[in-house]
């Protein structure tokens, strides 16, 4: 399995599409938003289609693309089928898991 980050985003290739899923975007796809700066992980391409299924965000793609961000550098991702999560960190003291945040 193929995973790339990108500042606190993860991205995770799959090998099909999870049944049951109900598109929340496409051709220009958030695939997260900042929560200060106003700044946003996004991917443009005119077949790039965002579902959501259950708690997931899997990112639809039937041609190479390219992640976005102002305070990042660009990721390519190749086609395919992409779950989009969230960087979590553990902190062994309070025991407690948390998403990074940038």
């Amino acid at each position: 399995m193929k995973q790339i980050q990108q500042g606190d985003v993860l991205i995770r290739q799959l090998d099909a599409m999870p049944v049951g899923g109900k598109t929340i975007a496409h051709k220009r796809c958030v695939l997260a938003e900042g929560e200060a700066t106003g700044h946003a992980h996004v991917i443009e391409d005119d077949e790039a289609e965002l579902v959501r299924v259950g708690d997931k965000i899997i990112l639809s793609l039937k041609n190479a693309g390219t992640v976005f961000h102002e305070e990042h550098k660009p990721v390519a991702l190749e086609a395919g089928i992409w779950e989009i999560d969230r960087v979590r960190e553990y902190d062994y003291f309070s025991k407690m898991v948390s998403s990074v945040r940038d």
